[in-house]
């Protein structure tokens, strides 16, 4: 059963900070268990039954469909059919478990619910319109007219049973901790909620780790990824990967403690952009799955 908006907006952000946790040894431990997605862009323009091959024997619970430019596994579906996908999901026990659709913008997305509630899929990720430079008053009133052109579709994503995720990618009007609250306490249905990437967020843990605890059930999906050298130029590979949780400086840990506080029923996906975009993130589908896999120890070790 969801939580209302209402009833969120009231408990207040005390009531989610850490009341799961218990000290031990000056560790906190939480009886939580994280949901991992898996994110189809990992693996550029691979095959897709290749990708869901890897989904079946990595240890994830669900995949996370990419379209172009980042992959083109939305378009691999379109091109063999509803059927057929539906099928391939079956023969490798994969939960399809998000959409991610960046292309038609936030208000372009009531087909696509139609399609994630045929495959019972219940999460779309986008992005907000493109913005940037907003502050202050501005900023917030620009954020509270664009819920009010979401409700519609928000509206078609509840009839459909999804939640639209929005991510605060750059340069969009959704970018900026300000904003990420001012969305939160605009929403008017509890079926849209943020899709946390700290790349495009300060670099700080402690930070990073109250912000999770202040939206609470509003964040609906969390990336395992930090800024690394940036995923905008060419650099050699060791570098690209410094994007991810154990390769770069950013220290985890408070992190996926402040997630284990609150026993966060969302999913996170272990995250990275190669550079040039479309291409795996490593040489070949094997590779891809061994670093995943090596990055989701090491984050399920940050609770142990």
């Amino acid at each position: 059963m969801r939580t209302s908006r209402r009833s969120f907006l009231g408990m207040g952000a005390a009531a989610v900070t850490l009341p799961h946790v218990r000290l031990d040894g000056g560790r906190p431990v939480a009886d939580w268990t994280p949901r991992w997605l898996l994110a189809s862009s990992l693996y550029g323009t691979l095959p897709l039954e290749t990708v869901l091959a890897q989904a079946a024997t990595c240890g994830a619970q669900a995949i996370d469909i990419w379209p172009k430019i980042h992959a083109d596994h939305r378009e691999q579906w379109d091109a063999m059919g509803d059927e057929a996908f539906s099928k391939m999901l079956a023969r490798f026990n994969v939960s399809l478990s998000c959409i991610t659709q960046f292309p038609p913008g936030p208000f372009g997305q009531d087909s696509e619910c139609h399609v994630a509630k045929q495959h019972h899929c219940p999460l779309i990720v986008t992005g907000s319109p493109a913005q940037k430079g907003l502050e202050g008053q501005a900023l917030k009133q620009a954020v509270t007219e664009f819920v009010d052109q979401l409700k519609p579709h928000l509206q078609v994503a509840n009839e459909c049973g999804v939640t639209i995720a929005i991510e605060n990618h750059a340069q969009q009007l959704v970018s900026t901790w300000d904003a990420i609250r001012w969305l939160r306490d605009a929403a008017p249905t509890d079926n849209v909620g943020i899709a946390m990437a700290p790349y495009h967020l300060p670099q700080d843990p402690a930070t990073l780790a109250s912000w999770i605890q202040e939206l609470g059930p509003f964040l609906k999906l969390f990336y395992a990824w930090q800024h690394g050298r940036g995923a905008m130029q060419a650099l050699p590979k060791e570098q690209q990967l410094e994007q991810l949780p154990s390769r770069g400086p950013l220290d985890f840990r408070p992190i996926m403690q402040a997630l284990a506080a609150m026993q966060f029923p969302g999913w996170i996906e272990i995250f990275m952009h190669p550079f040039p975009r479309g291409i795996p993130i490593l040489e070949s589908a094997e590779l891809v799955t061994e670093e995943w896999m090596k990055q989701k120890k090491f984050l399920t070790e940050l609770i142990a």
